[in-house]
């Protein structure tokens, strides 16, 4: 990959955060992103607060239709820069992440939805749905969190019981 000059790299920066601001989801966004190097083809959906891909824009590719929800990120390069590519009519849903390693591409596949807090480190199938496991209750906090010293909170969590009667270890 060609190096950039600092010129280039200040403004992407300053394109990228202006996209995450910005109103339009389907107009203005996409076109701060189109001048930031992101290869879009047709109409896409870039939500509020997208992190799209700050060092290599270029690398990331979305296709007719995709969508990325509020406060998802994409992120092309990790210790060198890789590729992605989210596919048409995909779903990026809030809060979730894509993040490619060096060397390597993420395809996010035509139609496939990735939910609330995904988690992608790797290619998503076609019509595929991906979520995360659900939160779960661990424990009771007999002290609160907020005004307190950590461990006061953390000598005031009570093990939530497990199935056969037995608590959970701490």
């Amino acid at each position: 990959m060609k190096h950039k000059s600092l010129v280039r790299r200040i403004l992407n920066r300053v394109l990228h955060l202006a996209a995450r601001l910005a109103p339009g989801a389907t107009s203005f966004r996409p076109f701060l992103h189109r001048l930031r190097g992101v290869k879009i083809e047709g109409t896409v959906w870039v939500g509020d607060d997208v992190y799209l891909e700050s060092e290599y824009p270029e690398k990331v590719e979305l296709q007719d239709g995709a969508a990325l929800s509020m406060r998802s990120m994409i992120l092309a390069h990790t210790r060198g820069e890789g590729s992605v590519i989210i596919g048409r009519n995909a779903f990026v849903g809030p809060m979730a992440v894509v993040a490619c390693t060096s060397g390597r591409t993420i395809k996010i596949g035509d139609g496939a939805v990735l939910t609330t807090g995904s988690i992608v480190t790797s290619s998503v199938p076609a019509h595929t749905v991906v979520s995360p496991p659900r939160s779960k209750a661990v424990a009771i906090a007999r002290v609160p969190f907020c005004g307190s010293t950590m461990s006061d909170f953390l000598s005031g969590l009570e093990p939530l019981q497990k199935a056969g009667g037995k608590k959970r270890a701490s």
